[in-house]
Protein backbone atom coordinates (compact mmCIF):
# COMPACT_ATOMS: atom_id res chain seq x y z
CA UNK A 1 0.00 0.00 0.00
CA UNK A 2 1.24 3.53 -0.80
CA UNK A 3 1.15 5.45 2.49
CA UNK A 4 1.75 9.18 2.92
CA UNK A 5 2.47 10.15 6.54
CA UNK A 6 1.93 13.82 7.37
CA UNK A 7 3.61 14.97 10.58
CA UNK A 8 5.21 18.21 11.68
CA UNK A 9 7.73 16.22 13.73
CA UNK A 10 9.95 13.37 12.57
CA UNK A 11 13.41 11.87 13.03
CA UNK A 12 15.92 13.06 14.21
CA UNK A 13 13.29 14.50 16.53
CA UNK A 14 12.20 11.81 18.98
CA UNK A 15 8.55 10.89 18.36
CA UNK A 16 6.67 7.59 18.16
CA UNK A 17 5.79 8.21 14.51
CA UNK A 18 9.43 7.43 13.61
CA UNK A 19 9.08 3.82 14.71
CA UNK A 20 5.64 3.43 13.14
CA UNK A 21 6.87 4.68 9.74
CA UNK A 22 9.81 2.26 9.80
CA UNK A 23 7.54 -0.60 10.85
CA UNK A 24 5.14 0.02 7.95
CA UNK A 25 8.10 0.10 5.57
CA UNK A 26 9.43 -3.20 6.91
CA UNK A 27 6.01 -4.72 6.28
CA UNK A 28 6.31 -3.93 2.61
CA UNK A 29 4.39 -0.67 2.28
CA UNK A 30 5.63 2.21 0.14
CA UNK A 31 5.97 4.92 2.79
CA UNK A 32 6.62 8.64 2.27
CA UNK A 33 6.79 11.13 5.14
CA UNK A 34 5.89 14.78 4.58
CA UNK A 35 7.37 16.73 7.49
CA UNK A 36 9.17 19.88 8.56
CA UNK A 37 12.75 20.76 9.38
CA UNK A 38 13.80 19.28 12.74
CA UNK A 39 13.91 21.85 15.55
CA UNK A 40 12.17 20.21 18.55
CA UNK A 41 12.69 20.60 21.48
CA UNK A 42 15.52 23.15 21.45
CA UNK A 43 13.83 25.57 19.03
CA UNK A 44 16.76 25.73 16.61
CA UNK A 45 17.33 23.77 13.42
CA UNK A 46 19.36 20.64 13.98
CA UNK A 47 22.95 20.70 12.78
CA UNK A 48 23.24 20.12 9.05
CA UNK A 49 19.78 21.49 8.17
CA UNK A 50 19.10 24.76 6.36
CA UNK A 51 15.89 26.64 5.63
CA UNK A 52 15.09 24.88 2.35
CA UNK A 53 13.14 21.81 1.32
CA UNK A 54 15.16 18.62 1.16
CA UNK A 55 14.77 14.89 0.69
CA UNK A 56 16.41 12.18 2.74
CA UNK A 57 15.94 8.59 3.91
CA UNK A 58 15.21 7.13 7.31
CA UNK A 59 15.09 3.33 7.67
CA UNK A 60 14.44 3.15 3.90
CA UNK A 61 11.48 5.53 4.27
CA UNK A 62 11.33 8.50 1.87
CA UNK A 63 11.35 11.73 3.89
CA UNK A 64 10.30 15.02 2.29
CA UNK A 65 10.98 18.13 4.37
CA UNK A 66 9.43 21.55 3.83
CA UNK A 67 10.56 24.87 5.32
CA UNK A 68 9.20 26.17 8.60
CA UNK A 69 10.03 28.81 11.17
CA UNK A 70 11.77 27.15 14.16
CA UNK A 71 9.81 27.26 17.41
CA UNK A 72 12.43 29.30 19.31
CA UNK A 73 11.57 29.34 23.03
CA UNK A 74 8.15 27.79 22.30
CA UNK A 75 6.22 30.83 23.44
CA UNK A 76 3.44 33.01 22.11
CA UNK A 77 3.56 34.29 18.56
CA UNK A 78 6.81 32.47 17.76
CA UNK A 79 5.22 29.09 18.52
CA UNK A 80 2.10 30.04 16.56
CA UNK A 81 4.33 31.03 13.63
CA UNK A 82 6.04 27.63 13.85
CA UNK A 83 2.68 25.83 13.60
CA UNK A 84 1.32 28.02 10.81
CA UNK A 85 4.53 28.02 8.77
CA UNK A 86 4.54 24.22 8.55
CA UNK A 87 0.84 24.04 7.71
CA UNK A 88 1.18 26.60 4.90
CA UNK A 89 4.49 25.29 3.57
CA UNK A 90 3.35 21.65 3.51
CA UNK A 91 0.01 22.59 1.94
CA UNK A 92 1.66 24.56 -0.86
CA UNK A 93 4.77 22.47 -1.48
CA UNK A 94 3.53 19.03 -0.45
CA UNK A 95 1.50 18.34 -3.61
CA UNK A 96 4.49 19.25 -5.78
CA UNK A 97 7.14 17.44 -3.73
CA UNK A 98 4.99 14.33 -3.14
CA UNK A 99 3.68 13.79 -6.65
CA UNK A 100 3.38 10.02 -6.72
CA UNK A 101 0.04 8.26 -6.20
CA UNK A 102 -1.19 7.70 -2.65
CA UNK A 103 -3.55 5.03 -1.32
CA UNK A 104 -3.96 6.36 2.21
CA UNK A 105 -2.87 9.40 4.24
CA UNK A 106 -1.91 8.94 7.88
CA UNK A 107 -1.66 12.05 10.07
CA UNK A 108 0.23 12.16 13.37
CA UNK A 109 -1.15 14.90 15.65
CA UNK A 110 0.61 15.40 18.99
CA UNK A 111 -0.11 19.18 18.61
CA UNK A 112 -0.79 21.26 16.69
CA UNK A 113 -3.98 20.22 14.93
CA UNK A 114 -2.99 22.52 12.06
CA UNK A 115 -0.98 19.54 10.78
CA UNK A 116 -4.31 18.39 9.31
CA UNK A 117 -4.39 21.16 6.69
CA UNK A 118 -1.76 19.74 4.30
CA UNK A 119 -3.36 16.30 4.69
CA UNK A 120 -6.76 17.69 3.69
CA UNK A 121 -5.17 19.38 0.66
CA UNK A 122 -3.48 16.10 -0.32
CA UNK A 123 -6.75 14.22 0.15
CA UNK A 124 -8.52 16.48 -2.33
CA UNK A 125 -5.73 16.27 -4.89
CA UNK A 126 -4.86 12.57 -4.54
CA UNK A 127 -8.37 11.37 -3.61
CA UNK A 128 -6.96 9.29 -0.76
CA UNK A 129 -8.64 8.68 2.62
CA UNK A 130 -7.25 10.14 5.85
CA UNK A 131 -6.57 8.33 9.11
CA UNK A 132 -6.00 11.00 11.76
CA UNK A 133 -4.15 9.88 14.94
CA UNK A 134 -5.08 12.19 17.83
CA UNK A 135 -2.47 12.53 20.59
CA UNK A 136 -3.72 15.81 22.10
CA UNK A 137 -7.26 17.14 22.37
CA UNK A 138 -7.77 20.65 21.04
CA UNK A 139 -8.91 23.21 22.18
CA UNK A 140 -8.90 21.61 25.65
CA UNK A 141 -5.09 21.31 25.76
CA UNK A 142 -4.71 24.97 24.79
CA UNK A 143 -7.01 25.99 27.64
CA UNK A 144 -5.41 23.64 30.19
CA UNK A 145 -1.87 24.89 29.46
CA UNK A 146 -3.13 28.48 29.30
CA UNK A 147 -1.54 28.83 25.88
CA UNK A 148 -4.81 30.49 24.82
CA UNK A 149 -7.00 32.39 27.30
CA UNK A 150 -9.50 34.05 24.97
CA UNK A 151 -12.85 32.25 25.03
CA UNK A 152 -13.65 33.52 21.57
CA UNK A 153 -10.39 32.18 20.16
CA UNK A 154 -10.96 28.82 21.86
CA UNK A 155 -14.39 28.67 20.24
CA UNK A 156 -12.82 29.32 16.84
CA UNK A 157 -10.31 26.53 17.45
CA UNK A 158 -13.17 24.22 18.44
CA UNK A 159 -14.91 24.96 15.14
CA UNK A 160 -11.69 24.25 13.27
CA UNK A 161 -11.32 20.91 15.09
CA UNK A 162 -14.81 19.94 13.98
CA UNK A 163 -13.90 20.92 10.43
CA UNK A 164 -10.83 18.69 10.54
CA UNK A 165 -12.45 15.65 12.15
CA UNK A 166 -15.33 15.63 9.68
CA UNK A 167 -12.92 15.47 6.76
CA UNK A 168 -11.13 12.41 8.11
CA UNK A 169 -12.25 8.93 7.19
CA UNK A 170 -11.13 7.52 10.55
CA UNK A 171 -10.13 9.32 13.74
CA UNK A 172 -7.76 7.23 15.83
CA UNK A 173 -7.35 8.11 19.51
CA UNK A 174 -4.43 7.27 21.80
CA UNK A 175 -6.67 6.91 24.86
CA UNK A 176 -10.10 5.42 25.41
CA UNK A 177 -10.85 8.63 27.30
CA UNK A 178 -10.73 10.54 24.00
CA UNK A 179 -13.51 8.54 22.35
CA UNK A 180 -16.53 10.42 23.71
CA UNK A 181 -14.90 13.78 23.06
CA UNK A 182 -14.28 12.97 19.41
CA UNK A 183 -17.82 11.64 19.00
CA UNK A 184 -19.13 14.87 20.52
CA UNK A 185 -17.26 16.74 17.78
CA UNK A 186 -19.55 15.19 15.20
CA UNK A 187 -17.61 12.05 14.24
CA UNK A 188 -19.72 8.93 13.74
CA UNK A 189 -19.02 6.23 16.33
CA UNK A 190 -17.98 3.70 13.72
CA UNK A 191 -15.26 6.08 12.50
CA UNK A 192 -13.57 6.48 15.90
CA UNK A 193 -10.96 3.82 16.75
CA UNK A 194 -8.79 3.26 19.83
CA UNK A 195 -5.13 3.16 18.76
CA UNK A 196 -2.82 3.58 21.78
CA UNK A 197 0.85 4.37 21.67
CA UNK A 198 3.32 1.52 21.83
CA UNK A 199 7.05 1.90 22.56
CA UNK A 200 10.08 1.52 20.34
CA UNK A 201 11.61 -1.94 20.26
CA UNK A 202 14.70 -0.81 22.20
CA UNK A 203 12.48 -0.27 25.26
CA UNK A 204 12.93 -3.59 27.04
CA UNK A 205 13.91 -4.88 30.47
CA UNK A 206 17.65 -4.71 31.22
CA UNK A 207 19.65 -5.82 34.23
CA UNK A 208 21.47 -3.10 36.16
CA UNK A 209 24.83 -4.61 35.23
CA UNK A 210 23.95 -3.84 31.57
CA UNK A 211 23.89 -0.13 32.48
CA UNK A 212 27.19 0.32 34.29
CA UNK A 213 27.94 3.78 32.86
CA UNK A 214 24.45 5.08 33.68
CA UNK A 215 24.58 3.47 37.12
CA UNK A 216 27.84 5.25 37.84
CA UNK A 217 26.45 8.58 36.59
CA UNK A 218 23.38 8.67 38.82
CA UNK A 219 23.53 9.67 42.51
CA UNK A 220 23.60 6.94 45.15
CA UNK A 221 20.38 6.07 46.93
CA UNK A 222 16.85 5.10 46.03
CA UNK A 223 16.58 6.53 42.52
CA UNK A 224 13.27 7.82 41.22
CA UNK A 225 13.78 8.73 37.57
CA UNK A 226 11.50 11.00 35.53
CA UNK A 227 12.18 11.00 31.76
CA UNK A 228 10.59 13.38 29.28
CA UNK A 229 9.47 16.92 28.72
CA UNK A 230 9.95 19.36 31.58
CA UNK A 231 6.98 21.59 30.88
CA UNK A 232 3.90 23.16 32.39
CA UNK A 233 1.64 20.19 31.65
CA UNK A 234 3.89 17.79 33.58
CA UNK A 235 3.40 19.54 36.95
CA UNK A 236 7.05 19.31 37.95
CA UNK A 237 6.22 21.38 41.03
CA UNK A 238 4.39 18.33 42.39
CA UNK A 239 7.71 16.46 42.27
CA UNK A 240 9.41 19.33 44.11
CA UNK A 241 6.64 19.34 46.72
CA UNK A 242 7.17 15.60 47.25
CA UNK A 243 10.94 16.08 47.46
CA UNK A 244 10.45 18.67 50.21
CA UNK A 245 8.35 16.14 52.13
CA UNK A 246 11.04 13.47 51.76
CA UNK A 247 13.83 15.81 52.82
CA UNK A 248 14.21 13.79 56.03
CA UNK A 249 14.91 10.71 53.89
CA UNK A 250 18.00 11.79 51.92
CA UNK A 251 18.35 8.32 50.41
CA UNK A 252 15.36 9.14 48.17
CA UNK A 253 16.83 10.79 45.08
CA UNK A 254 14.63 12.49 42.43
CA UNK A 255 16.27 12.58 38.97
CA UNK A 256 14.65 14.52 36.12
CA UNK A 257 16.05 13.55 32.72
CA UNK A 258 14.90 15.82 29.93
CA UNK A 259 14.48 19.29 28.53
CA UNK A 260 11.58 21.68 28.14
CA UNK A 261 10.29 25.22 28.37
CA UNK A 262 9.93 25.00 32.20
CA UNK A 263 13.41 23.64 32.91
CA UNK A 264 15.07 26.97 33.77
CA UNK A 265 12.31 27.85 36.24
CA UNK A 266 12.48 24.36 37.79
CA UNK A 267 16.25 24.75 38.27
CA UNK A 268 15.64 28.05 40.08
CA UNK A 269 12.97 26.42 42.25
CA UNK A 270 15.33 23.61 43.23
CA UNK A 271 17.79 26.24 44.44
CA UNK A 272 15.14 28.35 46.18
CA UNK A 273 13.80 25.31 48.04
CA UNK A 274 17.35 24.08 48.80
CA UNK A 275 16.75 20.69 47.23
CA UNK A 276 20.05 20.40 45.38
CA UNK A 277 21.09 17.30 47.35
CA UNK A 278 18.02 15.26 46.44
CA UNK A 279 16.63 16.70 43.17
CA UNK A 280 18.82 16.52 40.07
CA UNK A 281 18.51 17.93 36.54
CA UNK A 282 21.15 16.12 34.45
CA UNK A 283 19.60 17.36 31.20
CA UNK A 284 18.39 15.41 28.15
CA UNK A 285 19.86 12.09 27.13
CA UNK A 286 19.55 10.19 23.81
CA UNK A 287 16.26 8.35 23.67
CA UNK A 288 18.04 5.09 22.82
CA UNK A 289 19.86 5.29 26.17
CA UNK A 290 16.68 5.51 28.24
CA UNK A 291 16.32 1.75 28.90
CA UNK A 292 19.78 1.78 30.50
CA UNK A 293 18.88 4.72 32.73
CA UNK A 294 15.64 2.94 33.62
CA UNK A 295 17.60 -0.20 34.52
CA UNK A 296 19.72 1.92 36.89
CA UNK A 297 16.57 3.35 38.52
CA UNK A 298 14.56 1.91 41.39
CA UNK A 299 11.30 3.50 40.21
CA UNK A 300 10.10 5.49 37.18
CA UNK A 301 8.01 8.61 37.60
CA UNK A 302 5.04 9.99 35.61
CA UNK A 303 3.23 13.21 36.54
CA UNK A 304 0.60 15.46 34.98
CA UNK A 305 -1.34 18.54 36.04
CA UNK A 306 -4.81 18.20 37.49
CA UNK A 307 -6.87 19.13 34.44
CA UNK A 308 -9.87 17.29 32.95
CA UNK A 309 -8.19 16.95 29.56
CA UNK A 310 -5.05 15.41 31.08
CA UNK A 311 -7.16 12.89 32.97
CA UNK A 312 -8.30 11.60 29.58
CA UNK A 313 -4.80 10.94 28.27
CA UNK A 314 -2.22 8.21 28.72
CA UNK A 315 1.23 9.87 28.90
CA UNK A 316 3.35 8.09 26.30
CA UNK A 317 6.13 7.62 28.86
CA UNK A 318 3.85 5.14 30.65
CA UNK A 319 4.16 2.68 27.74
CA UNK A 320 7.95 3.10 27.76
CA UNK A 321 8.10 2.48 31.50
CA UNK A 322 5.89 -0.61 31.26
CA UNK A 323 7.97 -1.99 28.39
CA UNK A 324 11.13 -1.74 30.48
CA UNK A 325 9.66 -3.68 33.37
CA UNK A 326 10.38 -1.19 36.12
CA UNK A 327 7.99 -0.17 38.94
CA UNK A 328 6.06 3.03 38.24
CA UNK A 329 5.39 5.90 40.63
CA UNK A 330 2.57 8.11 39.40
CA UNK A 331 0.90 11.41 40.20
CA UNK A 332 -1.91 11.04 37.69
CA UNK A 333 -5.67 11.12 37.30
CA UNK A 334 -7.94 9.20 34.95
CA UNK A 335 -6.63 7.01 32.14
CA UNK A 336 -2.95 7.18 33.02
CA UNK A 337 -3.66 6.15 36.60
CA UNK A 338 -6.05 3.43 35.43
CA UNK A 339 -3.39 1.78 33.30
CA UNK A 340 -0.81 1.67 36.11
CA UNK A 341 -3.32 0.37 38.65
CA UNK A 342 -4.88 -2.15 36.26
CA UNK A 343 -1.40 -3.43 35.37
CA UNK A 344 -0.47 -3.68 39.06
CA UNK A 345 2.76 -2.03 38.00
CA UNK A 346 3.27 0.56 40.73
CA UNK A 347 1.76 3.10 43.09
CA UNK A 348 -0.34 6.08 41.97
CA UNK A 349 -1.68 9.14 43.76
CA UNK A 350 -3.88 11.94 42.51
CA UNK A 351 -2.44 14.56 40.16
CA UNK A 352 -0.78 17.52 41.92
CA UNK A 353 -0.89 15.72 45.30
CA UNK A 354 2.66 16.10 46.54
CA UNK A 355 1.84 14.49 49.88
CA UNK A 356 0.55 11.33 48.20
CA UNK A 357 3.55 11.23 45.86
CA UNK A 358 5.95 11.53 48.80
CA UNK A 359 4.12 8.82 50.75
CA UNK A 360 4.15 6.44 47.78
CA UNK A 361 7.84 7.13 47.20
CA UNK A 362 8.50 6.14 50.79
CA UNK A 363 6.43 2.97 50.41
CA UNK A 364 8.34 1.93 47.31
CA UNK A 365 11.65 2.70 48.97
CA UNK A 366 10.72 0.52 51.97
CA UNK A 367 9.35 -2.30 49.81
CA UNK A 368 11.48 -5.44 49.49
CA UNK A 369 13.37 -5.59 46.20
CA UNK A 370 11.55 -8.76 45.15
CA UNK A 371 8.18 -6.99 45.53
CA UNK A 372 9.33 -4.03 43.45
CA UNK A 373 10.63 -6.44 40.83
CA UNK A 374 7.21 -8.10 40.75
CA UNK A 375 5.58 -4.74 39.99
CA UNK A 376 7.94 -4.30 37.05
CA UNK A 377 7.22 -7.79 35.76
CA UNK A 378 3.49 -7.11 35.98
CA UNK A 379 3.98 -3.98 33.93
CA UNK A 380 5.93 -5.75 31.22
CA UNK A 381 3.23 -8.43 30.88
CA UNK A 382 0.56 -5.73 30.66
CA UNK A 383 2.53 -3.96 27.95
CA UNK A 384 2.79 -7.15 25.91
CA UNK A 385 -0.97 -7.72 26.16
CA UNK A 386 -2.16 -4.18 25.43
CA UNK A 387 0.58 -2.09 23.80
CA UNK A 388 2.82 -4.43 21.81
CA UNK A 389 3.52 -2.82 18.43
CA UNK A 390 2.98 -5.99 16.37
CA UNK A 391 -0.68 -6.28 17.28
CA UNK A 392 -1.26 -2.55 17.02
CA UNK A 393 0.23 -2.29 13.52
CA UNK A 394 -1.84 -5.32 12.46
CA UNK A 395 -4.87 -3.34 13.56
CA UNK A 396 -3.74 -0.24 11.68
CA UNK A 397 -3.18 -2.20 8.46
CA UNK A 398 -6.72 -3.57 8.69
CA UNK A 399 -8.11 -0.06 9.05
CA UNK A 400 -6.05 1.22 6.12
CA UNK A 401 -7.34 -1.63 3.97
CA UNK A 402 -10.88 -0.90 5.16
CA UNK A 403 -10.85 2.78 4.16
CA UNK A 404 -9.10 2.20 0.83
CA UNK A 405 -11.54 -0.56 -0.10
CA UNK A 406 -14.44 1.63 0.94
CA UNK A 407 -13.11 4.43 -1.27
CA UNK A 408 -12.85 2.08 -4.26
CA UNK A 409 -16.39 0.83 -3.75
CA UNK A 410 -17.71 4.39 -3.51
CA UNK A 411 -15.93 5.29 -6.75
Amino acid sequence: MRVLIVTQYFWPESFRINDLAACLKRRGHDVTVLTGLPNYPHGKLFAGYGYFSRRERYENVDVVRVPLLPRGKSKGLRLLANFVSFAVSASLLGPWLCRKAVDVIFVFEPSPITVALPAIVMKRLRRAPILFWVQDLWPETLAATKAVRSRRLLQLVDRFVRYVYRRCDRVLVQSQGFVEHVRAQGVASENVRYFPNSAESFYRPLARDEAKAEDAELPRGFRIVYAGNIGISQSIDTILDAAERTRDRPEIQWILLGEGRDRARVAEEIGRRRLERTVHLPGPRPVESMPRYFAAADALLATLRREPVFALTIPSKVQSYLACGRPILGSLDGEGARVVVEAEAGLVGAAEDGAALAANAGKLCDMPTRDRDRLGENGRRYFERHFDSTGLVDRLENWMAEVTEGRRCAA
